[in-house]
C-alpha cells in the first residue's frame, strides 16, 4: 500500500528545507555572482519546501487555500531557481520573462481551479508555466554548445529532460486514462508516482547546481590566478602560458610572432614623489595607453614591477618596430594628471621576433629583454632591436 500523499509531501517538504540550510551554509566566502546564485537557490528550496508543507498540512486547509497558495510557492520557486541557475552561468537573468510566467502559470491556476473548476486543465495549464521555466533553464544550459559542455551542465540538462517528461506523463495520464484522478490529493497511483518523483528532483537538480557552482569557482581560481591584480592584464604565469600556444601556432603556420618589452624610464623617481598609491595609478594609466595602440589579436601581460610585455601573432620584425613606436610616442605624449600634479612619462621598448620553429619562451623574453636594456643604455624612451640599421630604417617610415 503507498503512503498516504501527506506522508510523502512531509517528506518532500524536510528534505527540500535540509538542501536549503545547506546550500545557505555553502554561501561563505568572497561576494560575487555565484554566491548569489547560491544563496538564490537555497531561498527557492525554502519556497519549495513550504509548497510541499502546505500540501503536508492539507487537512488543516480550505481548498482555495492550498490551490492558490501551493502553486503561488510552486510557480516562484521553479522562477527563483531559474534565475539562480542563469546568474550562476553568466547568462541574461530573464527575470522578468520567469515572473511573467509564474503570474501567468498562477492565474490560469486560479481560473480553472476556482472560476471554472476543470483539475485537467488546471494541470495542463500549471505545467505549460513549469515547462516555460525548465526551457529557460535547458537554453542557459546550452548556450555556447559543446565548447562549453561539463558533467555539471549534462548532469543539469538530464534532470531538467526527466522533469519535462515527468510533466509529460502526468498530463498524459490525465487526457487518456479512462478513471483519472480529480485532484492531487486524492489516493491514486498516478498522484502518488507525481509526487514521489516531483519530490525527488529538488535533492538531483540540488547536486548539479553544486556540481556547476565547483566548476565555476574552480574557473574563476584559475582565471584569478592568471590575472595582474593591480592592472588586469596577464600576470607572468598566464603570459608565458599564451606566448607558448602563441609560438606553436606560429609554427605551425608559418608566421612571425613579434614580442615588445616594454619599461617605464626612471619609475622609481615616481614613487618616490607620489608614493606608491600614485605609482599605481600611472601603472593603470601606462597600461591604458599601450592597450589603446593594439590590435585585438595582441596579447599584452605585466612580468613585474613597471615591466610588460606584448605579444603580437602575424608581426614580423619592421612591423613590431613600428608598433614598438607608435606606443613610445602615445605614451609620451599623453600627460598624466597625479593627485592633481601633471607628469611625463617615457618607455624604453626591446622589439624582437621568433625565429621559425623557435619554442624557448624563455630564451624569446630573454632575447626580448636584452633589446630592453640596450634602449635603455642608448639613453631612454627609445626603441631598440638587435639589428640597430633595421631599427633606423623602421622609424624613418613609421
Amino acid at each position: 500500500m503507498p503512503m498516504h500523499i501527506e506522508t510523502l509531501s512531509l517528506i518532500s517538504a524536510i528534505q527540500s528545507l535540509a538542501l536549503a540550510v545547506l546550500l545557505w551554509a555553502g554561501t561563505h566566502g568572497r561576494p560575487g555572482a555565484a554566491r548569489t546564485s547560491l544563496k538564490l537557490r537555497a531561498g527557492a528550496l525554502a519556497v519549495e519546501a513550504a509548497g510541499w508543507g502546505m500540501l503536508a498540512a492539507q487537512a488543516w486547509l480550505h481548498p482555495a487555500q492550498l490551490l492558490l497558495g501551493g502553486n503561488a510557492l510552486n510557480l516562484l520557486a521553479q522562477g527563483m531557481a531559474v534565475v539562480a541557475l542563469r546568474m550562476l552561468l553568466g547568462e541574461p537573468l530573464r527575470w522578468r520573462v520567469a515572473l511573467a510566467i509564474g503570474v501567468a502559470g498562477w492565474l490560469g491556476v486560479g481560473w480553472f481551479g476556482v472560476v471554472d473548476p476543470d483539475y485537467r486543465l488546471r494541470v495542463l495549464w500549471g505545467s505549460a508555466a513549469i515547462m516555460a521555466d525548465i526551457g529557460l533553464r535547458m537554453q542557459a544550459l546550452l548556450h555556447g554548445g559543446l565548447r562549453r559542455s561539463s558533467r555539471a551542465r549534462v548532469a543539469l540538462l538530464a534532470m531538467c529532460s526527466l522533469s519535462a517528461l515527468l510533466l509529460l506523463w502526468r498530463n498524459g495520464q490525465l487526457w487518456f486514462d479512462l478513471n483519472p484522478p480529480a485532484d492531487i490529493i486524492q489516493p491514486d497511483t498516478v498522484n502518488y508516482l507525481y509526487v514521489l518523483l516531483s519530490g525527488m528532483q529538488p535533492m538531483f537538480l540540488s547536486i548539479g547546481f553544486l556540481l556547476l557552482y565547483s566548476e565555476t569557482l574552480q574557473r574563476e581560481l584559475h582565471l584569478l590566478a592568471r590575472v595582474d591584480s593591480l592592472t588586469g592584464v596577464k600576470n607572468r604565469l598566464a603570459l608565458t602560458e599564451t606566448a607558448t600556444q602563441l609560438l606553436s601556432q606560429a609554427g605551425r603556420v608559418g608566421r612571425p610572432l613579434g614580442v615588445l618589452m616594454i619599461d617605464a624610464d626612471h619609475f622609481k623617481s615616481v614613487n618616490d614623489r607620489f608614493g606608491h598609491g600614485g605609482g599605481d595609478k600611472v601603472l593603470l594609466a601606462l597600461v591604458g595607453s599601450i592597450r589603446g595602440t593594439l590590435r585585438a589579436s595582441n596579447v599584452i601581460g605585466r612580468i613585474g614591477g613597471e615591466e610588460f610585455v606584448v605579444l603580437a601573432p602575424d608581426t614580423g620584425l619592421e612591423q613590431a618596430l613600428v608598433l614598438a613606436e607608435r606606443i613610445r610616442e602615445t605614451v609620451e605624449t599623453t600627460p598624466l594628471l597625479v593627485d592633481g600634479h601633471l607628469l611625463q612619462l617615457t618607455v624604453s621598448i626591446g622589439a624582437v621576433v621568433a625565429a621559425p620553429g623557435e619554442h624557448d619562451v624563455k630564451g624569446l623574453l630573454q632575447r626580448a629583454d636584452a633589446a630592453l636594456y640596450a634602449a635603455k643604455r642608448a639613453g631612454r624612451n627609445r626603441v631598440m632591436a638587435a639589428d640597430p640599421e633595421l631599427v633606423r630604417r623602421a622609424l624613418s617610415v613609421s
